[in-house]
């Protein structure tokens, strides 16, 4: 079993930045790739950016690109998720998730969830 907290949500206003991390317990999580997801109410939970076990690449939601960077801590089991010039279209539920599939952009693939943290962006 692995165990996820995310912590780092809040209300910022657009253009603020935020850093969501994911502290992972349980199994060795360095052999899990690792993904942050978000969802709004009434919506299917979208794929945000996922990043390797080892780092060495990371992949990310046409929608982010270029103000979200993710990345791992694996001496500290801990990912994270920098998030900048946010925008009111961020506002969601973010949730890390740990796989061993290849499907990174499938929510359905990976196998441990996180509880979640909000983000909501002001206009």
């Amino acid at each position: 079993q692995v165990q996820l907290v995310e912590s780092g949500g809040g209300l910022v206003q657009a253009g603020d930045s935020l850093r969501l991390s994911c502290a992972a317990s349980g199994r060795t999580v360095s052999v899990y790739a690792m993904g942050w997801f978000r969802q709004t109410p009434g919506k299917e939970r979208d794929f945000v950016a996922a990043i390797s076990w080892s780092g060495g690449w990371t992949i990310y939601a046409d929608s982010v690109k270029g103000r979200f960077t993710i990345s791992r801590d694996n001496a500290k089991n801990t990912v994270y998720l920098q998030m900048n010039s946010l925008k009111p279209e961020d506002t969601a539920v973010y949730y890390c998730a740990a796989t061993r599939s290849t499907w990174y952009r499938r929510g359905s693939e990976y196998d441990y969830w996180g509880q979640g943290t909000q983000v909501t962006v002001s206009s």
